[in-house]
Order: C-alpha cells, then sequence, then structure tokens
C-alpha cells in the first residue's frame, strides 16, 4: 500500500509541478485563459502558481505531508468555487477540484499508517 500511494503522490506532484504551476508561472495563455473566464486577474498567475508549488512540495516531504494535503484541499476548494460561480462544466471543470483532492488524500492514506489509524477504512485485523 505504502509504495501506490508513493507512486500516487509522485503522479499528483508531477500534475501540480507540470499541468498546473509550471503554466502560471510562466504567463502561459493555457493559464491565462481560465483565469479570466473566473474572473481573476492575470497578475495573480504566478501568486498561484508558487502557491501550489509550496502545497506540492509539502505534500511530497513526509514530515509535512498532511499540512501539504491540508492547504492543497483549501486551494482546491478555492478553485471548485470559482467555477462553480461561472457556472463551467460540472464534470469536467467545477468537480475536478474534488477528484483531485481525493486523490490527494487517498494517496496520503496509503502512504501513511497514522492517517489510516485516524480514517480506518479496514477494521484493524483485516488486512495484514
Amino acid at each position: 500500500m505504502k509504495t501506490a500511494g508513493w507512486v500516487l503522490s509522485g503522479l499528483i506532484g508531477l500534475f501540480l509541478a507540470g499541468a498546473s504551476a509550471a503554466p502560471k508561472l510562466l504567463g502561459l495563455a493555457v493559464a491565462r485563459e481560465p483565469m479570466e473566464v473566473v474572473g481573476w486577474p492575470a497578475k495573480y498567475l504566478v501568486l498561484i502558481g508558487l502557491i501550489e508549488l509550496g502545497c506540492m512540495v509539502l505534500f511530497l516531504i513526509p514530515r509535512t505531508a498532511l499540512l501539504g494535503a491540508v492547504l492543497t484541499t483549501g486551494l482546491l476548494g478555492g478553485t471548485l468555487a470559482a467555477n462553480l460561480r461561472v457556472d463551467n462544466p460540472l464534470f469536467s471543470h467545477t468537480l475536478f477540484s474534488i477528484y483531485l483532492g481525493a486523490a490527494v488524500w487517498l494517496a496520503l492514506w496509503l502512504r501513511d499508517t497514522k492517517v489510516r489509524a485516524v480514517f480506518p477504512v479496514i477494521k484493524k485485523g483485516e488486512l495484514a
């Protein structure tokens, strides 16, 4: 389970760095256009990209992973609200934050026994 959690964490980290933060930090149109749709000025692109990178780094470091997951959840909540406000497509745009947030918490649950103890999906003794 721990290996699966780290693989999923790595995939999430690659996505956040490559597909989300990097276009914002580089000021690419693929990042600017969605910001315009939800009503955010382009001047916040770099700041949001840096926040995403910070959350990702915190999530990937074992000692700060829980903090990273919590902060990423907050960031994704803002994304969901912005997409919902402008009536973006539900399943592809608006709920993507839920999909990514669930993946973040699943990855953390798989790789951290303390998180599994707080959220016991499987009863103790059922899984060796």
